[in-house]
């Protein structure tokens, strides 16, 4: 990847995870779409083909916006991408509440990516035996079932893609993707799991805004606690993950 002009605040935070605060949330988003047009060209150049695990939320949601603008929509050869999701609501793809939805209809629908090339997660009916195709999906279509780009947020309560604090899921061994029963929210939800999230070649947490700032300094500076705080399990010593916070989720590490 171009790191030119990324080492002056990537940081080496532990064995598992590196930080990078590029400044206040417009910085921040301009090095977030930077970041993704980087890691698709690498991979592009590497293997011919760029498979990404999108995200929902709303800093996902101003990266699909940025990599849609003319200034950007060119600089990643669309026809190689290959698009999946880390988790998903039990809804139909139609619904705005749809991690799909929002990607699609946030920029990446503009930028004709061809059907074959998306692979949304059917969460919205028999979400066992679909998590359980997604999964052979997966490994079908992908070497090992490893992606190029993983990316992630961090939910107030310290969760990460559907993986919830206390849910089944955080024990799921031996698998990619779960249907994962979220007794907080009342509903299912069908995410990948810690073993598919962690063998990723790259692994990426977007964090906005001074309303995180205390959940981020928890996950990153207590004990391990995964099962109340599940993205603290996000990074591996041969797969670091990578936190990408503005100035103000930041602002209790500083």
């Amino acid at each position: 990847m171009n790191k030119s002009g990324l080492l002056d605040v990537l940081q080496s935070f532990d064995e598992r995870r590196d930080i990078v605060i590029p400044g206040d949330k417009k910085a921040t988003l301009s090095f977030c779409i930077r970041n993704f047009i980087d890691h698709a060209n690498a991979s592009i150049l590497d293997h011919g083909y760029f498979a990404v695990a999108l995200s929902g939320g709303s800093t996902p949601a101003a990266i699909y916006k940025g990599l849609a603008e003319p200034a950007n929509r060119d600089k990643v050869d669309w026809s190689k991408a290959l698009l999946f999701w880390s988790d998903e609501r039990s809804v139909p793809p139609t619904d705005p509440n749809s991690n799909y939805h929002m990607a699609m209809e946030s920029g990446l629908g503009v930028l004709g990516i061809a059907p074959e090339q998306v692979f949304r997660m059917q969460a919205e009916e028999d979400i066992v035996a679909n998590a359980e195709a997604y999964e052979r999906l997966i490994q079908e279509r992908l070497p090992g079932g490893v992606f190029d780009l993983i990316m992630l947020g961090m939910g107030d309560d310290g969760h990460t893609a559907s993986l919830f604090p206390h849910t089944h899921a955080l024990r799921a061994r031996n698998r990619l993707v779960v249907a994962n029963w979220v007794s907080q929210h009342h509903t299912w939800r069908m995410s990948f799991t810690f073993e598919c999230i962690n063998n990723a070649k790259a692994i990426n947490l977007y964090v906005i805004g001074a309303n995180k700032a205390e959940m981020v300094a928890k996950v990153l500076t207590s004990p391990l606690t995964a099962d109340s705080l599940p993205s603290q399990r996000i990074g591996t010593s041969t797969h670091k993950a990578l936190w990408i916070l503005d100035h103000a989720a930041a602002a209790h590490l500083l």
